[in-house]
């Protein structure tokens, strides 16, 4: 307890406001994963402490960004297509929304979802945390079982678009694309990570995972390079407050949360993987002749997906600590660095409500900073021509990956376009391409 009382607070406030400030910083500009700040400061931690400034401060610096990060890292995957490892799958359904002139909805839905989920985790952690706890074991011997489930789930649910005339054969067919989609980007997977030792960066802070130039491609460049074959413009955004019912946005926190918070505990599955858990909750437009309600179903489930999956990214980063709390172990660079620096201090009962109170603060200032830039940042865009914009982010993406990953990743990079090129060709859902990370994760369980 001592370790607290010794820390003014306005020392402790301007360390949550700076940890805040790095994951607006990091959400912002792709390629900057929210690791690198925490690694940053847990190399500077010895220096940072000499001059007066606490560990547990330090700490929450980490934490306040990981939070921060949750928050604003979907507005490049909506307004630019850059998605990041968390917010791969955002992009299409951000990239339609942009294009219908609800871009700033999308955001501020995010927020919603990530705000939401963070008053629902901070209920449900202590409860939650035990019952996972007790079926920990459980669930990571039968990891690969349950992942499997899943692939066979989102296969299985794969209807394509209504052809009059062919019936279950298009179904099958459409189905037949699914497994096959799946299974050349988890083939790209294997091999990428299995190859990952040849990706040296360029410049040695930026080293990134090989995620980067894998997710870039499979759901960012190729998606862009998608947008120009139409000649896309920006158009002007309507107004950002959200017409989805309500019911659909709960259950889009409730959903988002839980998956979230379920692999937080597991080894080797990122919240990458909740999101495709969360895609399967997501009430979607059927194939009907009606095209005018096809299209505003299609709208309302990208909105709902939009909320899940900033809902899971929120609660992952929430449950990653009590991971770290109650079974000792990390899930994130943001854990580890925290793990580090508390090495000598047991995450104790006060600890852990500071770390909640830091998470609590730094969700108040991140959901107000989100929904602000989501009113205002298109208004830049607009000006700007989009063609362009494209060819520009997919040139940055490229030289993100070759200063963090080497020619390597440029190599994988180059083979995943075309590849995330494929779902909207073959008439299936972009979600297959998780095979990525799906295949690999599973192989890994087995």
């Amino acid at each position: 307890m001592s370790v607290l009382t010794d820390v003014p607070i306005w020392i402790f406030l301007i360390s949550v406001v700076a940890g805040y400030l790095l994951g607006v910083i990091s959400g912002l500009v792709p390629g900057i994963h929210t690791n690198n700040f925490a690694l940053i400061l847990l190399a500077f931690s010895p220096c940072l402490s000499e001059n007066g400034l606490p560990v547990v401060c330090i700490a929450s610096m980490i934490l306040a960004n990981s939070i921060s990060h949750t928050f604003h890292d979907i507005i490049p995957s909506i307004f630019l297509g850059a998605p990041g490892e968390d917010t791969a799958l955002a992009v299409l359904p951000g990239h339609t929304l942009l294009l219908e002139g609800q871009g700033a909805q999308a955001i501020r839905l995010s927020a919603l979802g990530s705000a939401g989920s963070v008053v629902l985790s901070l209920l449900t952690v202590i409860p939650l945390s035990f019952l996972f706890v007790k079926g920990y074991q459980v669930i990571q011997n039968n990891m690969a079982y349950i992942l499997i489930f899943v692939v066979l789930v989102m296969v299985m649910t794969e209807k394509g678009e209504y052809l009059r005339g062919e019936g279950r054969i298009n179904v099958w067919r459409n189905r037949a694309f699914a497994f096959l989609l799946f299974g050349m980007s988890g083939l790209l997977g294997i091999f990428a990570f299995r190859m990952e030792s040849f990706s040296s960066p360029i410049i040695s802070w930026a080293e990134g995972s090989i995620l980067l130039p894998l997710l870039s491609g499979l759901f960012g460049a190729s998606q862009l390079i998608i947008s120009l074959f139409s000649d896309p413009v920006i158009p002007m955004q309507y107004d950002s407050r959200p017409d989805l019912e309500r019911n659909r946005i709960l259950r889009g926190i409730v959903t988002g949360s839980i998956f979230g918070s379920i692999v937080a505990w597991l080894p080797g599955v990122s919240s990458s993987i909740a999101t495709v858990f969360a895609r399967l909750f997501v009430k979607e437009g059927s194939s009907s002749k009606n095209v005018f309600r096809d299209d505003r179903a299609l709208l309302s489930s990208s909105k709902e997906f939009i909320v899940s999956i900033s809902g899971v990214n929120t609660s992952n980063a929430i449950f990653g600590l009590m991971a770290l709390a109650f079974i000792g172990k990390t899930r994130s660079g943001a854990m580890v660095a925290i793990d580090e620096l508390m090495g000598a201090i047991s995450l104790e009962t006060p600890i852990v409500i500071l770390f909640l109170c830091v998470i609590l603060l730094t969700s108040l200032l991140s959901y107000l900073s989100t929904i602000y830039l989501g009113d205002n940042i298109h208004h830049v865009l607009e000006r700007i021509n989009y063609s362009r914009l494209c060819y520009s982010i997919i040139f940055f993406l490229a030289v993100m990956v070759l200063l963090s990953t080497g020619m390597f990743g440029i190599l994988i990079f180059i083979i995943s376009i075309p590849i995330g090129m494929l779902a909207p060709f073959l008439g299936v859902k972009k979600s297959h391409c998780m095979g990525v990370i799906l295949l690999p994760v599973i192989i890994y369980f087995i």
